[in-house]
């Protein structure tokens, strides 16, 4: 059984991931900062399905599924490097897929700071605790979306 972090968990993306890892035997811990950029209900849904109650979210606490013994889930932002150390201390994690990210392009041009804090400084923080803490493979999505072939820049 792999040990498995799955940033951006309760993202559509994050959620199908966490899913089939979960329903394949790995031992999963899903991450996610449950921030407001698009409907929060959806982010809810999709722990509720997976047996994390929004009730029961507190910020930086590991949660037991309900459903599945080999899932957890904890909010936490990736800036926080403190609390994501120990999370990584604690669980030893194997493999680490990050798929959080702040999404949008617009997004980042609005506020850039949050932008920067969540997809810059967060994933160099994802980046630092695979190095020290000597995860086998690290996988990556995308900081953000790329849609349409536009051909001017």
């Amino acid at each position: 059984m792999k040990r498995i972090l799955v940033t951006g968990a309760a993202g559509f993306i994050g959620y199908h991931t966490v899913q089939k890892l979960v329903n394949e035997g790995h031992y999963v811990v899903g991450l996610d900062n449950m921030n407001t950029y698009y409907d929060i209900r959806l982010k809810f849904g999709r722990l509720d399905n997976m047996g994390i109650a929004s009730s029961k979210l507190l910020q930086g606490t590991l949660i037991n599924s309900s459903k599945y013994k080999n899932y957890h889930f904890i909010q936490l932002n990736l800036e926080d490097r403190m609390h994501l150390n120990l999370l990584f201390t604690n669980q030893k994690f194997d493999y680490v897929i990050n798929l959080a990210a702040q999404a949008g392009v617009r997004y980042s041009i609005q506020k850039p700071r949050v932008y920067i804090e969540s997809n810059i400084v967060g994933f160099a923080n994802i980046l630092e605790a695979c190095r020290n803490f000597e995860i086998k493979h690290l996988t990556y999505a995308s900081s953000s979306s790329v849609y349409g072939l536009n051909e001017k820049v």
